[in-house]
């Protein structure tokens, strides 16, 4: 007989649950959110598991990864088309929710979503990493322009290289805007 498994994906324990073909409740347990944990868990039930589902999140691509190459069966589950299957549970919680995904994986009813190659995580990381240096250097350049404004000094235009030599210039002699202008330029 086939069994089918769901995993609700938590930061530190993930609620696994096992269903049969017909949709009986084999197994259900609190397991360590990691890939070794879930693969020995899964390894040790001895059962032939035709699908496992987790719902995507920020831990299910490294957890999924992990399980698809330790050959398991395993689906990445489009999010919205979870939370809609589930809108009629009264009362929501991990448990019920590994449950529901297992009972989706069982029926079939679950939308896939591809998972993307760690190669491809790592460079939308760099990408990520490089908007929010860039953001945060032009609020640390718009910040110090405020400041100074407020003292009545005008930065006026410059470019990335001029920058910190036009506030110095500007705060020189100004002993508490150059201790502030020092600190934000380092930043």
């Amino acid at each position: 007989m086939e069994h089918y498994a769901g995993i609700d994906v938590s930061l530190e324990q993930s609620s696994v649950c096992v269903v049969d073909a017909t949709g009986k409740v084999v197994r259900e347990a609190k397991v360590a959110s990691e890939p070794e944990a879930l693969i020995a868990w899964f390894g040790k039930l001895g059962l032939k598991l035709a699908r496992v589902g987790l719902e995507a999140g920020p831990l299910s691509q490294w957890l999924y990864t992990a399980m698809h190459d330790a050959e398991l069966a395993v689906e990445l589950l489009e999010t919205r088309h979870v939370r809609d299957a589930f809108r009629a549970m009264p009362v929501k919680t991990d448990r019920k929710d590994a449950r529901g995904i297992a009972q989706l994986m069982r029926l079939g009813w679950f939308r896939p979503v591809h998972c993307k190659s760690v190669s491809a995580q790592k460079t939308r990381v760099l990408l990520t990493a490089r908007k929010l240096l860039q953001a945060k250097y032009l609020d640390v350049e718009l910040s110090l322009r405020g400041v100074l404004r407020g003292f009545g000094l005008k930065v006026g235009p410059t470019t990335r290289r001029s920058f910190a030599a036009r506030i110095s210039e500007l705060v020189e002699g100004r002993a508490t805007l150059t201790v502030v202008a020092d600190a934000l330029l380092v930043q």
